[in-house]
């Protein structure tokens, strides 16, 4: 296994010429197994979304994962008026230019996580929006329920996804910005969203259009202009900048999990905070989201203590 030192790197990390598995870098855009809008499966990624010029569906197909980076085997199809510019950042989804890492001075629970995780790639979609819809909806519930809640919405407002039906049939694409925008707060509640979900969904429909500048200026940007649309927190800027942007620092904070999970893998602390969690990474700045998602993947979780779920009440706006 080839390494490298980088400058892009931190003093002392160094980027490992690793196989790919385009299968676990991709599952990042999946919202969930029966995600309406994104399948995939061991050799095919298929996902239904919108892009400047359109709606659009891209249809990946590979022969093995994982597979050296720069394997010729992939196979890329796109359907829609934006399939031009589906096709154009196929590269970028799919993190072809990003490389794991390796730091030799690392605790030796991050050198375990990073090298468990090492065929995983931090891609960018570019696509906000897309990746900002179920994000929001999984604020403050369980993951189970942001799921069907996800789906649920998918299938009362999403229209279906361009392309031939023995490819895409029934596929269908996010709920479009025009479908969201304006819907009243009591329309959700059927589907279990409460208004202060409701809110910033609204809200990211009506900045919509102007979301593909602000991912095309940059992590940074992207997550300053989205921590001003109302109801749009740290968790739910961290959780959408890594993959629509392939920054490998960013981190939620906020998560009900992550803090206690760090802790624990790192120091065996049963219960920590985002002050706590953020400390552990330090040393890993520049690529802490990338160690964040390495120890949630791998290391086992905290001891468990108090409910399990929260149940949220509908209100009206």
């Amino acid at each position: 296994m080839a390494q490298e030192q980088t400058d892009d790197l931190p003093a002392g990390w160094v980027a490992l010429d690793a196989p790919r598995s385009l299968r676990r870098t991709l599952s990042v855009y999946r919202s969930g197994f029966g995600d309406p809008t994104t399948r995939i499966s061991d050799r095919t990624f298929l996902r239904g979304s919108y892009t400047p010029d359109g709606p659009a569906t891209l249809r990946l197909t590979w022969a093995t994962d994982p597979a050296p980076t720069d394997d010729g085997g992939m196979r890329a199809e796109a359907w829609g008026p934006g399939a031009d510019w589906m096709l154009a950042r196929v590269e970028a989804l799919t993190g072809h230019t990003d490389r794991p890492v390796t730091f030799p001075d690392a605790d030796p629970a991050v050198e375990r996580a990073l090298r468990l995780t090492r065929s995983v790639r931090i891609g960018a979609s570019g696509d906000p929006y897309h990746q900002l819809l179920p994000t929001i909806i999984a604020q403050r519930i369980t993951a189970g329920e942001a799921v069907r809640q996800w789906q649920r919405l998918c299938l009362a407002l999403g229209e279906p996804a361009p392309g031939p039906a023995a490819e895409a049939e029934g596929l269908l694409l996010p709920p479009s910005p025009s479908a969201l925008h304006r819907r009243p707060a009591w329309w959700f509640h059927p589907l279990g969203i409460e208004q202060k979900r409701v809110r910033p969904l609204v809200e990211t429909a009506r900045h919509a259009d102007r979301m593909w500048d602000w991912a095309q200026a940059g992590s940074s940007e992207l997550a300053d202009k989205l921590a001003l649309i109302p109801g749009v927190g740290p968790w739910t800027v961290g959780s959408v900048v890594g993959p629509v942007c392939g920054d490998p620092d960013a981190v939620p904070v906020g998560d009900y999990h992550f803090p206690n999970t760090v802790a624990w893998a790192l120091r065996r602390e049963p219960r920590a905070d985002d002050a706590r969690m953020l400390e552990l990474l330090e040393p890993y700045r520049g690529q802490r989201g990338r160690v964040l998602w390495a120890i949630v993947s791998t290391a086992g979780k905290a001891p468990s203590y108090g409910p399990r779920q929260r149940i949220l009440p509908t209100a009206k706006w």
